[in-house]
C-alpha cells in the first residue's frame, strides 16, 4: 500500500492545512490511499491531493467542478462516501477507512 501524504504536483495545493506533520489516518480515494488528519473535511483532503480540474464534471455541460464555497451552499463538492452517492465533501470530516469517490456523469470515470 503506498500512502500519499504530500501534494499531487507543484501546483497544489489550493487548500493548505495549518498544522505539520503527517496525517494519521487513511482514507480511501478511488483505490489510492491518501494520509488525512481526523479534523479535516473529505473535500480539504481532496484539494490537497488532487487536480482540481479532476475533483469532478458537471453533468450538464462536462464542465470540470470543485467545491467553492466550503460551506454546503454551492453543491460542487458531490461525491460518494462508503456508497452513499451525493454527499456534501465539504460537510463531512475524514475518519480512518474512510471510502471516498469521485462522481461524474454516466459513463464517464477518471
Amino acid at each position: 500500500m503506498t500512502l500519499q501524504n504530500k501534494p499531487a504536483s507543484s501546483h497544489f495545493p489550493l487548500y493548505r492545512l495549518l498544522v505539520d506533520g503527517p496525517g494519521e489516518i487513511v482514507v480511501d480515494l478511488d483505490g489510492e490511499q491518501l494520509a488525512a488528519h481526523p479534523h479535516e473535511t473529505v473535500a480539504s483532503v481532496m484539494l490537497r491531493h488532487i487536480d482540481p480540474s479532476q475533483y469532478c464534471r458537471s453533468a450538464v455541460s462536462g464542465e470540470p467542478r470543485a467545491p467553492l464555497c466550503m460551506m454546503g451552499v454551492c453543491f460542487e463538492c458531490l461525491v460518494e462516501i462508503d456508497g452513499q452517492k451525493n454527499q456534501q465533501a465539504c460537510f463531512v470530516r475524514v475518519r480512518s477507512g474512510m471510502t471516498i469517490r469521485r462522481q461524474f456523469p454516466r459513463g464517464e470515470r477518471q
